[in-house]
């Protein structure tokens, strides 16, 4: 299956904060984009919810909301066995750390 996104996609794994409302939930990204990221989780949202996301750039916090795009639930027991058992994201909106998320994301690039 061909790949419909236009954005240069990179393999990142990010220790991240997310949720509905408040980010309380801890997961993992797999790959990371300039609008967007794929996050690595049992506990997916629902297509179309707009979740909180939090991490940092180095000393940086990044604060951003994103909508689910789409999202594989998988039975815990079975989580370590499937390989894309998580959700993507699409960026709406960031709150801090724009830039140097950025910056990231183009330093990746080369």
């Amino acid at each position: 299956m061909a790949d419909k996104r236009d954005i240069k996609r990179h393999k990142k794994r990010l220790s991240i904060h997310f949720g509905i409302g408040e980010a309380s939930r801890v997961a993992f990204t797999e790959d990371i984009s300039m609008g967007g990221m794929f996050i690595k989780t049992p506990n997916v949202a629902p297509p179309n919810a707009v979740i909180r996301i939090q991490f940092s750039v180095g000393d940086v916090p990044v604060v951003l909301d994103a909508r689910v795009m789409w999202a594989k639930k998988v039975p815990q027991n079975m989580f370590h066995l499937v390989k894309k058992s998580g959700m993507g994201v699409r960026f709406l909106r960031f709150h801090s750390g724009e830039e140097q998320y950025l910056e990231l994301c183009k330093e990746m690039h080369g």
